[in-house]
């Protein structure tokens, strides 16, 4: 569906102003908007996760550990499909708020593409530099969008989630290839020079917000500097219209699951072009680690 057609759609949950602000701006951010029952269920959630990686010493296709990860002292930077790793979360994937939030941005026929838990851990959590998430797995449309929730809050100094407003109309894309034609996850230096940043827009809220950006937004976040760590728990969606092209980076049983509506008939391809990936069929690792240049033979790929 377009942007038009969705709008002339009664809202379930957002606004009309709010909606607008979102195809405008290519994000929106929902203040305090999910409830104090499902945040303590996340936050327990999360808690067992950090547990279970106190017994994993090396990152795997679950756990993606910091260099300085110990049992006594974990530091996790990401895990993958938490929806696999404790039911709290595809519960709250498909019965909270969520998918009617979704659906007031992509149409009524709303499907689930992957989940992930970012941790940014007190006192020095990686930055995640300048990107955009569609390259990374590409669809025949550009509604597949990302919603972050803050399990606790987030202020200026945890890392939040920066957002460039209206970067998601840039044409053409920017690659995410350096010159050499290995895959980094991110802009190129001088691609990042050219962005005028005094425009970006930095995320922050109380625990229970909403961050949502459109696949083609650019964003990014800094290192975390409080002593305060800073979990964000992440689903993409997108419509039920979209397919995607290539293998699912974070795979998971529930790819392409409806959560809300009905299963599409047709696809409904965008005209404008998307760069591919790497091939991915051989292990994904996590943008941390391509960014951080650890995981150079899984970074490259042909242009």
């Amino acid at each position: 569906m377009t942007p038009e057609n969705i709008l002339k759609i009664a809202p379930r949950v957002l606004t009309q102003a709010q909606r607008e602000h979102y195809f405008r701006e290519g994000y929106i951010l929902l203040e305090k908007i999910i409830g104090d029952e499902w945040i303590r269920k996340l936050r327990a959630a999360t808690d067992e996760l950090v547990e279970r990686s106190r017994k994993v010493t090396k990152s795997d296709n679950v756990f993606d550990l910091e260099p300085t990860h110990r049992p006594d002292a974990p530091r996790l930077r990401r895990v993958s499909s938490p929806v696999e790793q404790h039911p709290v979360f595809w519960e709250y994937c498909t019965k909270s708020p969520l998918p009617d939030i979704v659906a007031d941005l992509v149409g009524p026929d709303v499907k689930f593409h992957h989940s992930k838990l970012n941790y940014k851990w007190a006192q020095g959590g990686e930055e995640v530099k300048w990107h955009l998430d569609i390259s990374f797995w590409p669809h025949t449309n550009y509604s597949p969008l990302t919603v972050g929730t803050y399990i606790y809050d987030c202020g200026p100094d945890n890392g939040p989630l920066m957002v460039l407003p209206r970067s998601h109309d840039t044409d053409p894309m920017p690659t995410q290839f350096d010159r050499e034609g290995r895959w980094i996850g991110c802009l190129r230096d001088e691609d990042v020079a050219r962005l005028d940043l005094s425009k970006a827009v930095t995320l922050t809220g109380p625990a229970g917000s909403l961050t949502l950006h459109n696949c083609r937004t650019l964003h990014a976040s800094r290192k975390n500097h409080s002593d305060t760590g800073r979990p964000l728990l992440l689903f993409a969606y997108s419509s039920a219209d979209a397919f995607p092209y290539t293998v699912n980076p974070i795979r998971s049983k529930y790819d392409q699951t409806i959560v809300r509506g009905k299963r599409a008939a047709w696809a409904h391809h965008d005209p404008r072009p998307c760069e591919m990936p790497p091939d991915w069929s051989g292990g994904y690792t996590s943008i941390f680690s391509l960014q951080q240049e650890e995981n150079e033979q899984a970074a490259v790929g042909a242009m």
